[in-house]
């Protein structure tokens, strides 16, 4: 079934640009200030994606075109920059409607490919790992069902005389079809993979093994701290998206015991959301984790920005809850920044800076994670209704309960002394324990 997607004639704007040398590259300001960041930034992506930059062509304007996103005279002389640097490749850092990529290809006669579909193409020329695969297969597929066209073909001509009839359906209603089933399968596959992740994880927990996961934008420096920590070799450069595929390693971290570390994908503003959903098995192990260790690039100039843009995925993948400590790396970069923890009015760690490149501050992090990590244990009286056995079936498991009272009505009264971190996860689990406060 894959064969026939693949060899099926479908235009797509998902392409291969490994094959590509030249793009020209395009990028509307929306405002006067012309804050250039967000296009330096797309110039990374391409440079990600092996792409050399003829040109790069900007303009103003203060909503999109309808027909080309940009105005009529600017697609004209992108047109002529294709024509003059013979491009074969025009990179959009916007989101592009199937229209507007369609009708930009026609006037050029060169392939649009707009953001999403570049960050597309990176994962898909960085997946290594079965599933990083699966999942960049399966992002691809959804963002490319809606940029189906019909075409001229044999299929397209429904005929009813003998020997003429086709199959029913044009040449678009089958390759509609076709990626409908590939979905279906890629979807089944990669539920099977969340399962063995979810035994894996359940494993854990019973065990009471916390689990450290590595979060932030894209080329602030996970891996280069997850190798430090972790003594291991997980591939690490100065590029974005480096690691598709995540990792996990233990550590032996003083007054808490082992621990398991993960290295997760770097995220980025306007991260497509088919990727978030493709990749949601990934960053399962982000929403269970007891510790998020936010890696910040402190030298970046939109830090605050970038910490935004991560809080917001975080967000939409349902993490936003777990415990976070800010993790500020790169001071090396930076003047009069030495290494030191900052803490709360709690006297809890809430903040580290270090360099994981020189390893310039790493004592200070185990330091702030073993004070984070280090048991808090609550002593809690909850009343559960007895269609609530699921909930006290999750205690049981978890061995936190001391004393239990039924009573006449079959409500369960339970005394329970828990770890505070357990007990925030089984908060989010089941929403219905916020209303008992530790």
């Amino acid at each position: 079934m894959k064969s026939a997607v693949e060899n099926s004639s479908i235009s797509t704007a998902v392409s291969d640009l490994r094959q590509l040398d030249r793009a020209i590259v395009v990028h509307v300001f929306f405002s006067q200030d012309k804050n250039v960041d967000d296009l330096n930034e797309f110039q990374l992506l391409a440079k990600s994606a092996q792409v050399d930059i003829a040109q790069v062509l900007t303009t103003t304007r203060s909503t999109p075109q309808a027909k080309y996103f940009v105005g009529q005279g600017k697609a004209e002389e992108i047109a002529q920059a294709v024509e003059k640097h013979q491009a074969d490749v025009i990179l959009v850092n916007h989101s592009l409607t199937p229209a507007q990529a369609r009708n930009l290809e026609s006037l050029c006669q060169c392939r649009v490919v707009d953001r999403t579909g570049l960050i597309l193409d990176i994962f898909a020329q960085r997946a290594r790992s079965h599933e990083g695969k699966l999942q960049v297969e399966l992002a691809q597929l959804k963002h490319l069902a809606t940029r189906l066209v019909r075409r001229k073909t044999g299929l397209d001509q429904q005929k009813g005389a003998v020997g003429l009839r086709g199959p029913g359906e044009t040449q678009l209603e089958t390759d509609r079809r076709l990626i409908k089933v590939r979905i279906t399968q890629l979807q089944h596959r990669l539920e099977k993979v969340a399962k063995q992740r979810q035994q894996n994880r359940q494993t854990r927990q019973k065990a009471d093994i916390p689990t450290l996961s590595l979060v932030g934008y894209t080329n602030a420096g996970k891996s280069t701290l997850f190798n430090q920590l972790t003594q291991a070799n997980v591939y690490a450069a100065d590029q974005l998206f480096a690691t598709l595929d995540p990792t996990l390693r233990r550590l032996a971290i003083q007054d808490v015991g082992t621990t398991i570390v993960a290295d997760t994908v770097g995220f980025i503003r306007e991260l497509p959301h088919d990727l978030v959903s493709a990749f949601k098995s990934t960053l399962q192990e982000t929403t269970e984790a007891s510790l998020l260790l936010h890696v910040v690039d402190v030298a970046d100039p939109r830090q605050a920005e970038n910490i935004a843009a991560v809080n917001t995925v975080l967000q939409e993948i349902k993490a936003d809850q777990v415990p976070t400590l800010l993790v500020y790396n790169k001071i090396d970069q930076l003047e009069n920044i030495p290494p030191h923890i900052e803490y709360n009015d709690e006297n809890q760690p809430v903040a580290v800076y270090l360099c994981a490149q020189s390893g310039l501050g790493m004592e200070l992090l185990l330091e702030a994670i073993r004070q984070r990590l280090s048991k808090t244990i609550l002593s809690l009286t909850i009343q559960l209704k007895p269609q609530q056995g699921n909930i006290r079936h999750a205690f049981y498991q978890l061995d936190c309960v001391r004393q239990e009272h039924i009573s006449d009505l079959g409500e369960y009264q339970l005394q329970l002394e828990i770890d505070q971190i357990a007990w925030l996860k089984l908060v989010k689990r089941f929403e219905e324990l916020a209303v008992f406060h530790p």
